[in-house]
């Protein structure tokens, strides 16, 4: 049987999500604030978060990309992504 798994890469929502960070410094400061949680508290909020926006009904990319940080390992590579987003966006 094959496997129909996407990967985070995949997710529309969150490579968006990124991209618009790498733009927008007012994103990117509420992703690094977000991401530098520990992961508990990151899950926590982002968990609460993900529950407001279906219950406002959100685009469901918007949905599926903060649904990709509740993985640990996936939120450190995205933190490591809009870390360097930063750094390029100051030396501008």
């Amino acid at each position: 049987m094959g496997n129909n798994r996407r990967t985070y890469g995949e997710v529309d929502g969150f490579v968006n999500m990124l991209l618009a960070a790498c733009d927008d410094s007012s994103i990117n400061d509420t992703l690094e604030m977000l991401l530098s949680m520990p992961d508990d508290n990151r899950r926590a909020v982002i968990g609460r978060l993900l529950e407001r926006l279906r219950a406002e009904e959100a685009p469901q990319d918007l949905i599926e990309g903060m649904a990709c940080l509740l993985d640990d390992m996936v939120a450190e590579k995205a933190y490591e992504v809009i870390y360097q987003c930063a750094k390029r966006m100051k030396s501008r």
